[in-house]
């Protein structure tokens, strides 16, 4: 069982899109057929993007066209589950494109292996985060008013193969959540490990606790 690690820096949405697509698309074939494959986590930036998932609704884009161009973003309805969320430079994008089954996984505990990694991460900066029953991802406070959200997840399986995955703020300019109701919530907030820590923080130095964290719960299994 092969398992690789890329960064593919920063990297426009569609492009990344593209290319964990033909990954997942050749592991998939490689199980039907009995060929080899690598297992792959993927690493990124975007610049600003929206993505609306197959269940989201169009309302929770809170911008037209015009407005979005405005901004320098834009929209991608994609093939994930989950609602609307925003990526951008400074939040670190992570695509495991996997093979479930080298790991004993199902798909709700691979969502749940995705959140306790960050979970993990959160931790080592002294962020203490957690679970908040019926959503999806990591979150801070999450059982009182000033929930706030500061991982969002959400994937694609196949014939128990994945795409794609978390978005981590760290440096993220929160800004961009307003112009949309996040993961459609419209009464919760979102944070970042900047705002928590009230300084900036390296993203290369996240990468490496989040790999850290990933790699040795997947290779544990």
């Amino acid at each position: 069982m092969k398992l690789e690690i890329s960064d593919w820096r920063t990297v426009p949405y569609a492009e990344a899109w593209d290319r964990q697509t033909a990954w997942f698309d050749a592991l998939v074939h490689a199980k039907q057929t009995g060929g080899e494959y690598v297992n792959h986590i993927v690493l990124c930036e975007h610049p600003h993007v929206y993505t609306l998932g197959r269940s989201g609704k169009e309302g929770n884009m809170l911008l037209g066209e015009e407005q979005l161009r405005a901004i320098g973003a834009s929209l991608y309805h994609i093939d994930r589950g989950g609602d609307i969320t925003y990526h951008g430079p400074g939040q670190l994008v992570c695509y495991p494109i996997l093979n479930l089954e080298d790991f004993s996984l199902g798909l709700k505990a691979y969502v749940h292996l995705l959140e306790e990694a960050v979970i993990h991460v959160c931790v080592s900066y002294g962020i203490v985060a957690g679970r908040m029953e019926k959503a999806t991802g990591v979150w801070l406070d999450g059982d009182s008013p000033r929930a706030r959200k500061i991982c969002a997840i959400g994937v694609r399986s196949s014939h128990y193969v994945t795409m794609h995955g978390l978005a981590l703020n760290v440096n993220t300019d929160l800004r961009y959540f307003s112009y949309i109701n996040p993961c459609g919530f419209i009464d919760k907030g979102v944070t970042s490990l900047r705002k928590e820590l009230g300084r900036e923080v390296p993203i290369e130095e996240v990468k490496e606790r989040l790999c850290h964290e990933l790699k040795g719960m997947l290779q544990g299994m």
